[in-house]
């Protein structure tokens, strides 16, 4: 296996050679504005997938690769010539997907902002399901109510510190005592 960098290298010129010779072009009236996309070497270098693009609509498209096929052979002998390789790899024209998927990207993007200004439209206009502000708040005690409950939660806790007080010096005698 070779080099992944050595792959992406040749990748590289593969494509610069083969868009030189569409661009100086190709005896084929069927052939459309093209352009290449990309390239992938396989890490053996013997077959390369070239992906392209075609302006225009499905017709000109599908005479574009068709065009494309007829002429690999005369395109891999112009990639042989160019590059510094033992071996030629053997040639792939894949139709690239992107302008399908950006033309998808475009919809959804499209559709995600009407769903946007949908919902800021509800937003504006919506109402509390209950009252305004749903969130417990403290309560508000009268003077007297509120020294009386301070008195009683004191001597409630009063017995329970004490308690807990005494159990801890038990257990500190019980230590001692066992050394």
């Amino acid at each position: 296996m070779a080099d992944p960098a050595r792959a992406r290298k040749m990748a590289d010129r593969i494509k610069v050679i083969v868009a030189k010779r569409i661009e100086r072009g190709l005896r084929d009236p069927r052939l459309g504005f093209v352009t290449i996309t990309d390239v992938k070497v396989t890490g053996d270098l013997q077959h390369a997938s070239v992906f392209y693009t075609v302006y225009g609509n499905a017709e000109e498209r599908a005479d574009s690769a068709a065009a494309l096929k007829a002429a690999t052979g005369m395109l891999r002998s112009e990639v042989g010539k160019n590059i510094t390789a033992r071996l030629t790899p053997s040639l792939e024209f894949i139709a690239d997907a992107i302008p399908e998927n950006a033309a998808l990207i475009d919809d959804l993007l499209r559709e995600a902002r009407e769903r946007d200004t949908q919902v800021e439209e509800q937003a504006r206009t919506a109402q509390y399901a209950g009252d305004e502000d749903p969130y417990v708040k403290p309560r508000l005690y009268d003077e007297d109510s509120a020294e009386d409950s301070d008195e009683n939660d004191e001597t409630e806790a009063a017995p329970a510190a004490g308690q807990h007080a005494e159990a801890s010096v038990d257990a500190s005698v019980d230590e001692e005592s066992r050394r």
